[in-house]
């Protein structure tokens, strides 16, 4: 489960519209407080079921498990219900036209991805500003660039997106997948590159896959058996890698590993090295600690070689040459360490350090012959070129303080090309001359976004426990300290994932308004490495709210806001966290905000691929001690009758089979029914869209106008 944060006209356009402002002195906002006018709403009834469940000897009620039929009329006519009032309370806050066409014009841009090269063409993707799905290019020399791939025509709604796209070793053949509705079961389509037409029959019910070529024979995939009942919701825990013959049917293609009854995998990849000698297996059983084997494709009759045997480490491929492989591991560096070893005798025992451990968390490319280690010192990049000997060569000079990312490239490159970009500047991407280490801009981004007038600070602050943990607040130059801007607190906290600092026109709108972003580097996330990780996971868990908890509080204690213009904000696992925090602390949040949140922990793992989380959040079948802590924080189980809860809008997607949206639609209903209070606890749920990535740019627009009229309306601004 890896999920990331969303991150995507012209200048005249800022001076044509006046910079909103949130900001009003304490008295006005004080009357506004008092005399806002909040809709009448009327809840649909949501039916109650007498279920109970038996933990340990405790029983536990799930009055609204129905809801988990994603196919009945029962629940579709539910839903419909629930958006009916969303929709009908968000057309009566009167700026959210306005706060649309911000998003327009911040969003109405040329964008254009760094090009890489694939047999003779040069390849790259352009969003002219407002289509729906980036369009994948491509130019021969100096040629006119031509459309290779056009999502946008993949279906009328622009809902179908593009995946992975895969080229053979020579350039002449592509594969790539394609996402109908926001799903996370793909399809695979295989055409000759030249001519662009398509090559044998498509592919179907692929899911949690890369592509990876072997040759031009055919080309190596992953997915599951498809699960009986519901594809978005039934249980899938048993994934396989296949390999596809070019001119077979899918029917026949040849299973190279998983499907043991004796030994589950729940996530299995497969990779071929460039040099085309290797296949890299990857078996997990959850989303942290591998199996790791290869294959010598030079010798296809030979069994399989265990590189590591067991799940206690991550330890990858990330290059070989001839017989040696370079291997990125935690194995005894909880920060990462990059290792050789010979094919030969390729156990631990044998590694040798290329880039040894450091007090900074290690991530390591190659390119043109060189490695490029990249660092995240306190959430924010770092990078080192090294030749492969481990010999430091220089260090990578950035433009600035925050995220710089794409240090990889064939061995053969000259030249690479990476982006920097931190919450106020936008991305610019970079040329790289490998042999001298030489920058110079390649392409500046033409966002609409004074950046000059926004700054970012990292601070540091004390959790519950003593930990410091950092927290990057961005906002306008000269915002006065006297808590009265409004507020989006961001988290995530969990499955090893670091939130480094990225630029966002949606965020941009935000910032334009006089508003904070404000993002907390939770335990749980990678910023420090596998300490830090771990100490947000299963019985430490709450580790991750406390820090949520201590951030809130410390931009109240400090003026940058107070509690009731504070919005807290988390997608995925950082639903969860949302969840966790508003039933823990619910008089600390004016609005919280919800989204394809995990919000059942005692059901999560009966659900699609959910039981590979359980490294994270452990199961409540596990021990009385894991059920019992994890209905101690669980959202759903926690939310109590009569109390004053924040402002909710949850949102989720109809399509979502990665957090299914049962999770967030039992936990509305159980908000709805025990409120206390007189502020909205409302759902809001796409049609035809899933866990986020894909998502149209037209829906991203509405989602964002939606959020952030619901969170100022709630606030007490009246007028923007």
């Amino acid at each position: 489960m890896s999920f990331k944060a969303l991150a995507w006209a012209v200048s005249a356009s800022l001076a044509a519209l006046a910079p909103v402002s949130l900001a009003a002195s304490g008295q006005q906002q004080q009357v506004q407080q008092m005399t806002i006018d909040y809709p009448a709403i009327d809840y649909p009834a949501t039916r109650q079921v007498d279920v109970v469940d038996e933990y340990f000897g405790t029983q536990v009620k799930d009055p609204y498990r129905w809801l988990e039929d994603d196919r009945s009329e029962e629940t579709a006519h539910w839903v419909a219900a629930q958006n009916k009032v969303t929709f009908g309370y968000l057309e009566q806050t009167p700026y959210r036209q306005k706060i649309e066409q911000r998003l327009t014009e911040l969003l109405d841009y040329e964008k254009v991805s760094s090009p890489f090269k694939e047999g003779k063409y040069t390849y790259f993707y352009k969003n002219d500003g407002l289509q729906n799905q980036d369009v994948l290019y491509r130019q021969h020399g100096e040629g006119e660039a031509e459309v290779f791939l056009d999502p946008n025509t993949f279906s009328e709604e622009g809902t179908t997106s593009l995946g992975s796209v895969s080229f053979s070793k020579d350039g002449s053949l592509v594969a790539y997948s394609i996402s109908e509705g926001g799903s996370d079961w793909r399809k695979v389509i295989v055409l000759d590159a030249e001519s662009k037409k398509s090559i044998g029959d498509t592919l179907v019910d692929v899911k949690f896959s890369g592509i990876s070529w072997r040759g031009n024979e055919g080309f190596y995939y992953s997915s599951y058996d498809k699960p009986e009942g519901s594809e978005l919701s039934a249980k899938t825990d048993q994934h396989k890698l296949y390999f596809h013959q070019l001119g077979t049917p899918q029917a026949d293609d040849e299973l190279i590993f998983g499907g043991s009854e004796a030994e589950k995998h729940r996530y299995v990849s497969g990779y071929v090295t460039e040099d085309g000698r290797y296949l890299v297996i990857g078996a997990m059983e959850s989303t942290s600690g591998n199996k790791l084997y290869v294959q010598d494709l030079t010798k296809p009759e030979t069994k399989l070689i265990t590189v590591q045997d067991h799940t206690g480490a991550d330890t990858w491929v990330i290059a070989s040459q001839d017989d040696t492989l370079y291997l990125q591991t935690n194995l005894e560096a909880p920060n990462t360490r990059l290792v050789k070893v010979n094919i030969a005798a390729p156990q631990a025992s044998n590694w040798v350090d290329v880039i040894a451990e450091t007090q900074h968390v290690l991530s390591t490319s190659t390119a043109g012959g060189s490695l490029f280690a990249q660092y995240m010192v306190d959430a924010t990049s770092q990078v080192k070129q090294f030749d492969l000997n481990g010999k430091l060569l220089r260090t990578i000079e950035l433009p600035d303080i925050g995220s710089a990312s794409g240090f990889r490239g064939k061995q053969d490159d000259s030249e690479l090309y990476y982006t920097f970009t931190n919450y106020k500047t936008p991305g610019t991407i970079y040329q790289l001359d490998i042999s001298s280490g030489k920058s110079q801009v390649y392409r500046k981004s033409e966002a609409p976004f004074d950046s000059d007038k926004f700054e970012s600070e990292q601070v540091f602050y004390t959790s519950k426990d003593g930990t410091k943990v950092p927290m990057i607040l961005t906002h306008k130059k000269g915002l006065p300290r006297d808590g009265s801007a409004p507020t989006i607190l961001y988290g995530y906290g969990g499955f090893d994932v670091s939130l480094t600092p990225w630029f966002s026109s949606v965020r941009a709108a935000w910032l334009d308004m006089g508003g904070i972003f404000a993002v907390a580097n939770l335990r749980g996330g990678g910023e420090y490495g596998k300490a830090w990780h771990d100490a947000g996971t299963k019985l430490q868990k709450q580790n991750v709210f406390d820090d949520f908890i201590a951030a809130a509080e410390y931009l109240i204690e400090n003026k940058y806001t107070a509690s009731n213009k504070l919005a807290i904000e988390g997608g995925s696992n950082g639903g969860l966290l949302v969840g966790a925090v508003m039933t823990q602390r619910p008089e600390l949040f004016r609005v919280a905000l919800p989204q394809v949140g995990v919000l059942d922990m005692l059901r999560y793992h009966t659900f699609t691929a959910g039981a590979g989380w359980a490294y994270d959040y452990g199961t409540a079948e596990q021990s009385k001690q894991m059920f019992e802590y994890l209905k101690g924080y669980s959202p759903l189980h926690n939310v109590e009758a009569g109390v004053h809860y924040p402002a909710t809008l949850i949102t989720t997607g109809d399509h979502d089979d990665r957090v299914v949206p049962a999770h967030s639609y039992k936990f509305a209903a159980e908000l709805q029914a025990k409120q206390g209070g007189p502020l909205p606890t409302l759902i809001r749920i796409e049609t035809d869209a899933g866990h986020g990535a894909g998502t149209p740019t037209s829906k991203v627009i509405d989602l964002y106008a939606d959020i952030y009229s619901f969170a100022l309306f709630n606030m007490g601004v009246e007028e923007l």
